[in-house]
This record gives C-alpha cells, sequence and structure tokens, in this order.
C-alpha cells in the first residue's frame, strides 16, 4: 500500500543516512476504504492527493515539537506491506509496521524555501486550527496555499546538501 509518512528536513536526512526510517508512532496516511467513502467523488489520484495533504498538516505537528528544524513540511510516500488501518482516528490514518527502507521510497515532498515563514507559522497555532480558532485556521490555510516540491528518492542526497 502507498503511505504519506510525516516527516521533517531532519529525518530526512536520518532515511538518507541510516536508509531507514520508523514513522514517528508508526502514523502514516492512505487511501483507505474510510477516505474513499468521506467523498462524494473523486479520482484515485486526488484521494491520494487527499492523504498526502493530511501528512503534510500532521508534519507541522512535528515541527511544532522542535524548534530547532528546518520550518518545511516533509511527506515521504513510500510503499509498505504491513499497514494496519485505523478509521478510529481519521478517515486516512495507518499504522506503518517497523521502519521504512529507502529502497520502498517512491517519491519526498518538502516545502520550498518561500513556504518557511507560512509553515513556520502554522506550526506554531496547529492544534488551535484544529480546535476551531480562526485566525489559527487562516495561518494554516496560509501555510497548506504552499505546494510541496516533489523529488525521486535518488535526489534526495542532493537536495539535503543544498538546504
Amino acid at each position: 500500500m502507498r503511505v504519506y509518512l510525516p516527516a521533517t528536513i531532519g529525518m530526512l536526512r536520518k532515511l538518507v543516512t541510516e536508509g531507514k526510517l520508523h514513522p514517528v508512532g508508526g502514523t502514516g496516511f492512505a487511501l483507505t476504504p474510510a477516505l474513499r467513502e468521506s467523498y462524494v467523488s473523486g479520482s484515485t489520484e486526488e484521494l491520494e492527493y487527499a492523504a498526502l495533504a493530511d501528512a503534510a498538516r500532521a508534519s507541522l505537528r512535528l515541527l511544532a515539537d522542535d524548534e530547532k528544524e528546518l520550518s518545511r513540511r516533509v511527506v515521504i510516500a513510500a510503499d509498505a506491506d504491513e499497514v494496519t488501518i485505523r478509521p478510529d482516528l481519521d478517515a486516512a490514518v495507518v499504522k506503518v509496521a517497523g521502519p521504512v527502507v529507502l529502497a520502498d521510497v517512491a517519491a519526498v515532498h518538502v516545502d520550498a524555501s518561500e513556504a518557511e515563514e507560512a509553515v513556520r507559522s502554522a506550526a506554531a497555532v496547529i492544534d488551535a486550527a484544529d480546535l476551531g480558532d480562526p485566525d489559527a485556521e487562516f495561518a494554516l490555510g496560509d501555510a497548506e496555499d504552499h505546494e510541496l516540491a516533489w523529488y525521486a528518492p535518488q535526489e534526495l542526497p542532493f537536495l539535503l546538501e543544498l538546504l
């Protein structure tokens, strides 16, 4: 199953250096039956994008917990065999057993530098946005207006060298 794993630049560096990464809490996002049911319509590609967007939002939580981390959302798209669907947590949430190895990574999505200010602001208020604070939701929307750039796994060492 294709899973979208929220990450940070530091986690991405670890993936490249060690060749594997343990998703935080084993949490990922995917096109699950519950996610498909939650949309009236949409192609597979559109619904996978929704799962990726959920992972990008979860990446903000990781950034909120680490002020030293570079303020860029990171989502790792990988193929995983041992996945447990968790609709009790949210429509797209899955739990991934064990580490994800670099060989199973299909792509990595990362914010460009121009998104950093918006991402930093959104990470600071992500919990308030979830609770319906309109100002926090606005800050979150500013970050989500930035599209994530796509990188092939073989490009990761070069990307990390440039950061």
